[in-house]
């Protein structure tokens, strides 16, 4: 097994006009916009298969002027290079570095053809190389019988002539890498199994033209049998790791039926959807892209994103996300993004994320496998001198040189990081939790204090108005309007108080020509009439307002003018699985706390519910950040679990965050992983499989050094033949890959339920 695949051997020459690079029209079409001048490319680069082909991939792009960051995907084999638009840089110059380096670069699009096809090539190329060694074993033992030297002559000659075309045939995989490398001044492991396959053959060939009476067809044949067993072995677990991206790819529609002007109907392919377009979504027929319901009522599976499987009624005015099924009914749907810029493309790069990140682990098997190379020539060197020198028989330093080549490969250092890093962020996602960034799987697994927002995150964030209470002003004027003035400002913010207080209010309601959202405080518009606020009670009423009447119930004020109108108090229920995910932090070491922007009673409600001692209330963001950079400075490794936008500050300063789906924007980017489901039990089964991931990957880390400190001596001792060598090599990676996929059929440690204390007195629910 090597850590470097084919896909090198298609590399082009930048400086060639015929190169078939994407043209700077193409790039900068495919890019996308991120603002202030920066644009991302996204490019499939095939030929990526180990630490030291992504050192050089990223290393060659960031001498590249006007490109921001580079970073290389080894699972998607995909790359992801930001560069300024605003300084007149020709996007074209990003595959032609990646083309100098001696790998084939191009738009990206999912490569799921390509894999099977790569698959079924290397299947085949096992089949040819096992029929082959087979025969050529038969022939080895009639010559091991003692055959006569004409005939043991016939015999290698025919084990020659069967051997050639093989190591042709099969051997390419090997080869076209290496050559790859070496014509543009690198070097990979491919280098020395090829090297090793070939001195084998070259040294059977010489001994059977000089009549010679032992000849190692067999092992070379047998050897290129297992290498392209365990390569073949390593591309389907790669791809068994990764079947939860191939199975999010695959849900996505080639195409779907676009409406035209004058009932004309057109199918086109999902990449030429614009924002804006009809399309009609028949029953069965899953959504292409984001779109809103515009005629027609259905029953949808929205399992991809909640992971409910109740099915769910959407009319006219519905959004629904890309990947969602339509289950009953005919939809005319509009589109609102297009394919690229999905729910469905936005989990899929979640998903690639998770094993791109530069984790510490990462780093290090990726600086060890970039010393390999150069250390594996020298060893084998030293090994043919200091055996030619030491005995005379150079034949037998040549087949000892050839055993260092071939068992010395860093396959299984290669594999000890990426493979584990794949299945964790795998069974995260079977069980609703998605990765943005590799590393944030080995900071997670590093915390010892969690920080958790009430609203929307202890708490399902989805209140009900209970109670209005007038502010002792009948006489107002506003008074009689003031609920339909609140639930119109309430309309303008995706809070869940706002969003509970725009459902309460059936009527008819004023409009507003702007109205302003402050960030954990409230929504704001000038009207004739004066000011009005709708948000907490320092902020609608003053920074000296009184801070409410101390009931647990979370409450929102309209003001005039900074004048009470009306007070909203609402009640939330507590997430599922919330105080078994407390209990189950507490069990691991962790230190539990609230830091949230709601009121003292409320907040304190909540904590004696989850039996949590450590609560403050009433934060701004920038308080829940200093909160987070407090513990941070007193030694804590801080995950921060929130989901309003005036989380994102938190969420960044944090050592590792998390999110609900369900949380603003700003917040799902600024958090690490997100989680699909409504259970915040998502919490700690994402800290036990990141926990689970770290032991394994240091499992196999002893497992590949100890391969090589037994391995190594052995071979240079000249105790293993290049057939031995070939074995353990493949055996080695086999053993590491096994032992990473582990963690996907581990179970979910089993929750107790833990019975709520009951709320103190004084603390009774608002009626």
């Amino acid at each position: 097994m090597s850590c470097c695949a084919p896909g090198t051997e298609g590399a082009i020459d930048a400086a060639s006009p015929a190169g078939g690079l994407p043209s700077s029209e193409e790039m900068r079409l495919a890019a996308r916009d991120l603002g202030e001048g920066l644009r991302q490319s996204d490019l499939s680069v095939p030929g990526v298969h180990c630490g030291a082909c992504i050192s050089t991939i990223e290393g060659a792009l960031s001498k590249v002027a006007g490109i921001e960051s580079a970073r290389v995907n080894l699972t998607a084999k995909r790359v992801s290079v930001r560069w300024r638009d605003d300084m007149g840089f020709d996007p074209q110059a990003i595959p032609a570095a990646i083309a100098r380096t001696g790998y084939t670069a191009h738009l990206f699009t999912a490569p799921l053809a390509a894999d099977d096809a790569l698959r079924n090539e290397l299947i085949r190329a096992v089949a040819v190389s096992g029929f082959a060694a087979m025969n050529i074993m038969l022939l080895s033992v009639s010559v091991w019988s003692g055959a006569e030297a004409s005939t043991r002559d016939l015999f290698h000659w025919i084990s020659a002539l069967i051997a050639g075309p093989v190591l042709i045939y099969a051997g390419r995989f090997f080869y076209r890498s290496a050559w790859g490398a070496l014509k543009h001044g690198r070097t990979n492991m491919d280098v020395p199994i090829s090297l090793a396959v070939t001195l084998s053959y070259c040294v059977s060939l010489w001994e059977t033209i000089h009549h010679g009476e032992h000849a190692w067809f067999d092992a070379t044949v047998t050897l290129l049998f297992f290498l392209l067993i365990g390569r073949t072995l390593d591309h389907v677990m790669r791809d068994r790791a990764r079947s939860a991206i191939t199975s999010l790819a695959r849900l996505s529609p080639r195409g779907t039926m676009v409406l035209k002007d004058g009932g004309e109907r057109e199918y086109r392919a999902v990449e030429e959807v614009a924002v804006g377009d009809r399309l009609s979504i028949a029953a069965g027929e899953r959504l292409a892209v984001d779109a809103r319901v515009l005629s027609g009522i259905s029953d949808v599976d929205r399992s991809l994103v909640s992971g409910e499987s109740a099915p769910v009624t959407v009319r006219p005015g519905h959004l629904l996300e890309a990947g969602v099924m339509n289950l009953t009914g005919a939809l005319v749907v509009e589109a609102v993004a297009v394919a690229r810029d999905s729910f469905l493309a936005e989990v899929i790069g979640l998903m690639e994320a998770a094993e791109g990140g530069r984790a510490r682990y990462r780093r290090i098997a990726d600086r060890a496998a970039s010393y390999y190379s150069p250390a594996v020539h020298l060893l084998a060197l030293v090994s043919f001198l200091g055996w030619g020198f030491a005995d005379g028989d150079w034949k037998h330093a040549m087949l000892v040189a050839v055993a260092v080549l071939i068992i010395t490969c860093p396959c299984a250092l290669g594999l000890a990081v990426p493979v584990v890093q794949v299945v964790a962020a795998g069974r995260l996602f079977a069980n609703g939790i998605m990765v943005k960034d590799g590393s944030a799987m080995e900071r997670l697994a590093e915390i010892d204090t969690a920080l958790f927002d009430k609203t929307g995150t202890l708490t399902m964030g989805a209140p009900r108005l209970t109670e209005r209470e007038a502010a002792g002003r009948p006489e107002t004027p506003m008074a009689e309007r003031a609920f339909a003035v609140a639930a119109a400002l309430a309309a303008h913010s995706r809070h869940p108080l706002s969003a509970a207080l725009a459902a309460a209010h059936t009527g008819p309601v004023p409009q507003f020509e702007a109205v302003a959202e402050i960030p954990g405080c409230g929504l704001e518009a000038r009207t004739q009439e004066g000011r009005w606020r709708l948000g907490n009670r320092a902020f609608a009423c003053g920074g000296g307002a009184a801070a409410g009447d101390g009931s647990a119930a979370s409450e929102v004020v309209l003001s005039l003018d900074g004048v009470p109108i009306e007070t909203y108090r609402f009640e939330d229920r507590l997430r599922p699985s919330a105080r078994e995910t407390v209990a189950a932090l507490r069990r691991d070491g962790i230190k539990v706390g609230i830091v949230s922007g709601d009121r003292p009673a409320a907040v304190e409600r909540v904590a004696a519910l989850l039996d949590i001692g450590r609560w403050r209330a009433g934060l701004a963001p920038r308080d829940k950040t200093n909160a987070v950079r407090e513990a941070a400075a007193a030694g804590a490794r801080v995950l921060m679990v929130g989901d309003g936008i005036n989380d994102a500050p938190a969420l960044a300063a944090a050592h590792v965050s998390m999110a609900p789906a369900t949380a603003a924007d700003i917040g799902r980017q600024a958090a690490d992983l997100v989680f699909l489901r409504e259970g915040l039990d998502a919490v700690s089964f994402a800290i036990e499989t990141s926990r689970g991931a770290g032991r394994l990957i240091r499992q196999n880390f002893a497992l590949a050094i100890g391969y090589n400190v037994i391995a190594v001596p052995v071979a240079i001792l000249g105790h293993a033949t290049p057939l031995i060598a070939a074995v353990a090599m493949s055996t080695s990676s086999i053993i590491v890959v096994a032992n990473s996929l582990r963690l996907r059929g581990r179970a979910p440690a089993p929750r107790q339920e833990v019975s709520a204390p009951k709320p103190a007195s004084g603390m009774a629910r608002a009626a």
